[in-house]
């Protein structure tokens, strides 16, 4: 059965504070004539097009106006007490002007256009004037932008053949409002409960702290453009989260942190299940705390992570590097990242193909975060095949053209505020030759007795892919011992390419819930040979007097 993976990102790109308010906002029916939000952003797109342009000065070829309305709420208990409770409501337009053409305009890499706060009530004329506003200032930069950029070129022997935008045809999409729906009450008293149950467990004089929380948002995204475009379209997520940390006797500082992430917050882990993950982590704290320090030997070998430990890593050195994000001017490769020359080439192992597909609404009964119909940009969403059996046959795209795809396949998406950017929706790793689960623990203990040695699997991972439950697996017996501070060692995207040896039948959903929500299927995966080694990070002295006896 897959699981949901907490991995909270929860950053507006423009700092817009503390999570926002619980208003909920009213259904609609899907139409753009009775939205006053749009009516007004399309009057005002109508007249700033018919007028916008300075003596002498070029005129616009495209102009967006896109106003997101963004609901937020975080509770979060420490120690069985509620210690903060915020909500907030928060209005953002962003107006994006493009002087030149289609091949060549005054957009860079970092985006453009302006942002100003809009009126959070439904009130037209305000809105008006905070994209009349928006719209010189975005029109100014541009014309900059452009003088700036055309010099620039001119000092390169070589230019670029793509496009410097794709055109796409006009869309309407009116889908109804995504309201924030969180039972707060119910909520708080869990948290309250959760954070304190260190103090009923053995171990409860060793806890330096111990953090329940909850979080939601949502996000509802009016867009319309001079190409004829009229998107309404948004998104709600959900998580939960319980963060406990301790200190090994040797001053090691060691944690759990995790949770569950969800599209709904009906979704989210039951009251029981919250509950019996907090237990759950206490206790794996206390092993941990009492486990021994990895072997001082440095080890290469078998590694069998989890699909948790697949997802983190697949979703720091894969996943970046597929969203084909164009590299700054005067230089000649097709995008940024590590596959930058790898169009065509082998990136994954043969028996592993990958899809991103947004289009994907549920997977196993759950609701997918990185689903979407519409992406940001105006452009309906393609489910795109980016790996076939091991070779990379396609990049996620915008509207941002790169070297051999010259339009967008629907993943332009963009945090609230900021510029549309390929980034990935909901991309699943498909083994061609699937092993059943069980049978995955029987090869690595198989190649440590061919070996003649101990192996490892990763349960979690923290941080920079480091691992947090890693157990060393005796080739004797296939008994598991628990180990800390361990780091990996040359886990990269060469150990993608060339050590992953088979692949399981056991899907894990990590639902990201970033400035982009995003969602990532993977299954455990048993890299053949992965570095393994003590970490060298300073110990902490131990905190110089015991905590207080709480009765």
């Amino acid at each position: 059965m897959p699981m949901v993976k907490l991995a909270v990102a929860f950053t507006l790109a423009l700092n817009l504070g503390a999570f926002a308010a619980h208003v909920p906002a009213p259904r609609a029916a899907a139409t753009a004539v009775n939205d006053p939000m749009l009516q007004a952003m399309k009057a005002e797109l109508e007249r700033e097009q018919a007028g916008l342009v300075l003596p002498g000065m070029q005129r616009p070829f495209f102009i967006e106006y896109r106003l997101d309305d963004i609901r937020t709420y975080e509770a979060i208990a420490n120690y069985g007490a509620l210690t903060r409770e915020e909500e907030q409501h928060q209005r953002v337009v962003r107006v994006t002007v493009r002087i030149g053409s289609y091949d060549s305009d005054s957009s860079s890499s970092r985006g453009d256009g302006s942002l100003q706060l809009a009126p959070q009530d439904n009130d037209p004329a305000a809105l008006r004037y905070a994209l009349w506003t928006a719209t010189d200032e975005a029109y100014k930069n541009a014309l900059r932008a452009y003088s700036t950029k055309q010099a620039t070129l001119k000092r390169f022997e070589q230019q670029r053949t793509e496009q410097d935008f794709a055109p796409a045809k006009a869309v309407t999409a009116i889908e109804p409002l995504v309201p924030l729906e969180i039972d707060r009450a119910e909520w708080k008293k869990r948290l309250i409960e959760a954070s304190g149950l260190f103090l009923e467990q053995p171990g409860a004089a060793h806890i330096d702290y111990s953090t329940a929380n909850v979080r939601g948002i949502a996000v509802n995204r009016f867009l319309v453009n001079t190409e004829g475009t009229v998107l309404r379209h948004g998104y709600a997520g959900y998580t939960d989260a319980i963060s406990v940390g301790t200190q090994a006797p040797d001053g090691m500082r060691l944690s759990r942190d995790n949770g569950s992430t969800a599209a709904k917050a009906s979704e989210l882990e039951s009251a029981a299940a919250f509950k019996k993950r907090v237990l759950d982590d206490l206790k794996s704290l206390e092993e941990l705390r009492n486990a021994p320090v990895v072997s001082s030997e440095d080890y290469h070998g078998p590694v069998l992570f989890s699909g948790d430990a697949s997802a983190d890593v697949m979703n720091r050195l894969f996943v970046p590097n597929i969203e084909a994000d164009r590299p700054e001017l005067g230089t000649t490769a097709r995008t940024q990242g590590a596959y930058t020359s790898s169009y065509r080439s082998r990136v994954l192992p043969e028996i592993l193909s990958v899809t991103d597909d947004p289009t994907e609404k549920t997977f196993a009964g759950q609701t997918l975060l990185g689903s979407y119909t519409t992406d940001d940009e105006g452009v309906p969403a393609e489910a795109v095949d980016v790996v076939i059996h091991g070779k990379l046959t396609n990049y996620l795209i915008g509207r941002t053209p790169v070297r051999d795809f010259a339009s967008s396949n629907g993943h332009g998406r963009a945090a609230p505020g900021q510029a549309a950017h390929a980034r990935s929706a909901v991309i699943t790793f498909k083994p061609t030759q699937a092993v059943p689960a069980a049978e995955m623990h029987a090869r690595l203990l198989a190649m440590a007795r061919e070996q003649g040695r101990d192996v490892y699997e990763v349960e979690t991972l923290a941080g920079e892919l480091a691992p947090r439950l890693l157990y060393l697996v005796h080739a004797k017996d296939g008994s598991k011992e628990l180990v800390r501070g361990a780091v990996f060692d040359e886990l990269d995207n060469r150990s993608l390419r060339s050590d992953i040896v088979a692949a399981g039948d056991d899907p894990f959903v990590a639902q990201t819930l970033g400035a982009v929500p995003q969602t990532t299927i993977t299954p455990s995966l048993l890299f053949g040979d992965i570095g393994v080694k003590r970490a060298t990070e300073e110990q902490q002295k131990l905190p110089y007097y015991p905590p207080p006896v709480v009765k």
